[in-house]
Parts: C-alpha cells; sequence; structure tokens
C-alpha cells in the first residue's frame, strides 16, 4: 500500500530529477558563446552542443523505456541519474571540442533513463483524480530547471567559466540519488518476465540516428542518403514491430488510439516548432542585442518562468477540464508568440521581446501537463514505460528537428563562419526565417491537438 508519505517522497525526487535535466539544458544554451569562443567552435558547431544530447536521448528512450517495464522503473531511474553525474563531472573538465560533444551524447544517455522512467512513475503511483496535479508538478520542476538555467548559467559563466555548469549540478543529482536509495521503497515492473526486442531497438536508435544526421546536414548529398536509410529504417522497424512477440513498441496504440496517436503528434509539433527558441534568441540577444550571458540568461527567464508557474494549474484543470481544450489553446498561444518573433531587427524593443517570451511561455505551461495527462491516461499500467518514452521521444524528436531546422536556416544564409559584426544582418535574416517556418509548423499542430478528439469518452488501450 503506498501512503500519501510516499507519494510525496516519490513526486520530490522525479521533480528534482526532471529539474536537473531541465537546467542542463537551458544552463547549456546560454554558454554556448563562451564554448564556442574557447574552444574555437562555429555556429555549425556549436548547435551539435545541444544535437549530440538530444540525438543519443531521442534513439535511447523507447529502449530505455521497455527495459525499465522489464526489469524496473525506478533501477533505470536510478542508473541514468548516476549516469548524469558522472557525465556531467567529466565535462567540466573536457579538453577539446570533439570530446564536449562526445560526452554531451553519454549525459543524453542518462538523460534517457530520467525522462523515459519519471513520468511513468509519476503515472504509476497517482490515480487519475490526481494524476493531473502530479503531471503539472513533475512539468513545472522542468520548466523551473529551464528558468533557473539561464539565470544561474549566466551568472556562473560570467564568473567562473561555462565549465562551472556541469559541475555545480552534481551535488543535486547526488542529492536524487540518495533519496531514491533511503526513502522510496518498492519497484514497478509490469511487464517484468517478458522479453527484450533487441533487434528493434537496434532498428529504430540506428534509423533515428541516420535521420536526423542526414537532416542537419541538408541539403549535402550525405544529409540526403542518411535522411532516404533512416526513413527507409523507420518503416522497417514499424514492420519488424507488427511481427514481433514482445515489441518495443506497440504499433497499435497509434492505429487504434486516437487519442494517443494525435497527443503525441501535437507533441512532435509542439516542439519541433518552439524549443530553439531560446537557443535562437540567446544568440540574438548576446551578437545582436549585446547582452552579456548573465544579462541574456535574466532575460530568458522570462519564459520557461511562466511555463512553470502555469503548469502546476494546468495540470490540476485537466483532471476536469478536457485536456484537448487547454492544450489546443496553449499550442495557438505558442503560435502567436513565434509569429511575433519572425519579426525580430535590431531595433526591436525590450517590450516587444518581453512579451513574445511571455506569450509563448504561456502557451507552453498551458499545453505540456494537459497533453501529457492525455496521452498516459489513454494506456493500461503495464505500458506506463513505453508510453512515457514515446512521450519523451516525441518531444525529443521534436528538439531535434527544432534545432536541426535553426541550424540549416544558419548554415544556408551563414555557411561556417563565427557570428561576427559584419555577419549579423545576415544572423537576423536567417533567424526571421528560422521563426517563420516554426509558426507554420506550430499552426498545423493546433489542428492535430483538436484532431484527437474527447478523451474523457476513450479508454486505455495496449
Amino acid at each position: 500500500m503506498i501512503t500519501a508519505a510516499d507519494k510525496r517522497t516519490i513526486l520530490i525526487v522525479a521533480a528534482l530529477a526532471t529539474f536537473l535535466v531541465g537546467f542542463m539544458g537551458s544552463s547549456v544554451n546560454i554558454a554556448l558563446p563562451s564554448i564556442g569562443s574557447e574552444l574555437e567552435m562555429d555556429a555549425v558547431s556549436l548547435g551539435w552542443v545541444a544535437n549530440a544530447y538530444i540525438l543519443a536521448s531521442s534513439a535511447l528512450l523507447l529502449t530505455f523505456g521497455r527495459l525499465s517495464d522489464i526489469h524496473g522503473r525506478k533501477r533505470l531511474f536510478t542508473l541514468g541519474i548516476i549516469v548524469y553525474i558522472i557525465t556531467s563531472l567529466s565535462l567540466s573538465f573536457v579538453p577539446s571540442a570533439r570530446l564536449l560533444i562526445a560526452l554531451r551524447a553519454g549525459q543524453g544517455a542518462g538523460g534517457a533513463m530520467i525522462v523515459s522512467t519519471a513520468v511513468a512513475i509519476v503515472t504509476s503511483i497517482f490515480p487519475v483524480g490526481e494524476r493531473g496535479r502530479a503531471l503539472g508538478i513533475t512539468a513545472a520542476a522542468t520548466y523551473l530547471g529551464l528558468s533557473l538555467g539561464p539565470v544561474l548559467g549566466g551568472i556562473l559563466t560570467q564568473h567562473f567559466g561555462w565549465r562551472s555548469i556541469f559541475w555545480a549540478t552534481v551535488p543535486l543529482g547526488i542529492v536524487a540519488v540518495s533519496l531514491i536509495r533511503i526513502r522510496v521503497k518498492g519497484e514497478w515492473a509490469e511487464a517484468r518476465g517478458e522479453k527484450f526486442d533487441a533487434v528493434g531497438s537496434l532498428i529504430y536508435g540506428l534509423s533515428l540516428v541516420a535521420m536526423i544526421c542526414g537532416f542537419s546536414l541538408l541539403p549535402q548529398r550525405l544529409g540526403i542518403g542518411l535522411l532516404a536509410a533512416g526513413v527507409s529504417g523507420i518503416f522497417a522497424f514499424v514492420r519488424q514491430q507488427t511481427k514481433a512477440r514482445f515489441p518495443l513498441l506497440n504499433v497499435a496504440l497509434f492505429k487504434k488510439n486516437r487519442v494517443f496517436a494525435f497527443s503525441n503528434l501535437a507533441l512532435l509539433l509542439n516542439y519541433s516548432a518552439a524549443f530553439a527558441v531560446s537557443l535562437l534568441m540567446s544568440l540574438y540577444l548576446q551578437y545582436i542585442k549585446g547582452l552579456s550571458p548573465q544579462d541574456a540568461g535574466l532575460t530568458l527567464v522570462v519564459m520557461p518562468a511562466v511555463q512553470a508557474s502555469l503548469s502546476p494549474l494546468a495540470g490540476r484543470l485537466s483532471d476536469r477540464i478536457e485536456p484537448r481544450i487547454l492544450a489546443s489553446i496553449g499550442m495557438g498561444l505558442i503560435t502567436v508568440g513565434l509569429a511575433l518573433f519572425s519579426f525580430l531587427s535590431e531595433d526591436t524593443s525590450w517590450g516587444f521581446i518581453i512579451g513574445g517570451l511571455v506569450v509563448v511561455g504561456s502557451g507552453f505551461g498551458l499545453f505540456a501537463s494537459p497533453n501529457t495527462n492525455s496521452i498516459m491516461s489513454s494506456v493500461r499500467q503495464r505500458l506506463y514505460g513505453v508510453a512515457s518514452a514515446t512521450l519523451a521521444t516525441m518531444r525529443q524528436v521534436g528538439m531535434m528537428f527544432s534545432v536541426g531546422i535553426a541550424m540549416l536556416v544558419l548554415a544556408v544564409y551563414l555557411g561556417r563562419v563565427e557570428i561576427t559584426p559584419q555577419y549579423h544582418p545576415l544572423f537576423l535574416q536567417s533567424t526571421r526565417t528560422a521563426f517563420t517556418i516554426f509558426t507554420i509548423l506550430c499552426s498545423v499542430g493546433i489542428f492535430a491537438s483538436l484532431a484527437r478528439g474527447n478523451t474523457r469518452q476513450k479508454h486505455p488501450s495496449g
């Protein structure tokens, strides 16, 4: 019997871990110019500091989600935090750009273990009437990490160097692991005894890597070839999964479960359109507006701070109000904010910038928790790990596409050059183009969100 105290402890641990992941993502973005200056990295290479993490995480999420259902979600969750601690410590001493990118990939593997299990664990212990609130708190912790990342990351970068961002996260990871070992009892593994689909995992991981790497290398021939190979591999994976006795991903969830399918599609489009906002705005504020890393971070904190404040409320509301409505309103607000940023210039006012960040942050806050509640409530308990991993995969692939689109546009306009004053006009033009593309993507996401139908009339499947 899980007591109220047990629920609180587990929720605290899940919140700490998701905070850690959110903090690392946003704090590294604010440090990119400093990293590029010390390690002599161009704009495209800097993009890979973020992309390496997202790529590794995306390729491994389904694998770890399925392994957690079979061998225990707490076990994988704890291992993920330990990997995060080790790679963060190593990154604080990294001597070269290549090793930095490689270690970020290792950190992505640890992040995959965390995010593929945290939501599943919370969903496992909180019943339907309490689930939205709990998921809202977990989402708020992520956004709080995103909020403090630019501020603390900017302060640490400016006064102690960018390496301090990585070692500063180690104590928090140690606290999280200690709480798990001491306070969190029991295990969750409803698929224990089932076999792991290693073949499917390999096909999926390699296909996703090829597809996303190919996308980032467009319009080169190698990029086109890798993209084609990756897409072909995904089709082969889907065919293989329909025949597997114990599939890595239950394809029937997408065929027969409308809520699950369209909620995940909306999530993919949401992150594809909006994740690169912090990356592009960080570069814009520092290169065009001339802000220091600390001041840029203080400006960017507005967006995740609004997200963090609205997520618990949106989560509670999704327990009583149809999640489709809340999530769709959120997508609409994000679309408006992205459209505003497509008009950025050297003379853009601070009120315009802050207003745009508030609108996008409000949209994220209204979208995330209800959409997550919709996805997790649409499947049976034995598939919580896979559902959580699928949700996280859509989020991570969306992040990858978002950064990939931004990198592609920068590469087309700027090439592989450092963003010096002589290239500022081209950088501004590329930024406006990227935000125009993101606006179109997010507007499509509104229709995907509405198309999921009435969540309340659906029953868990799988």
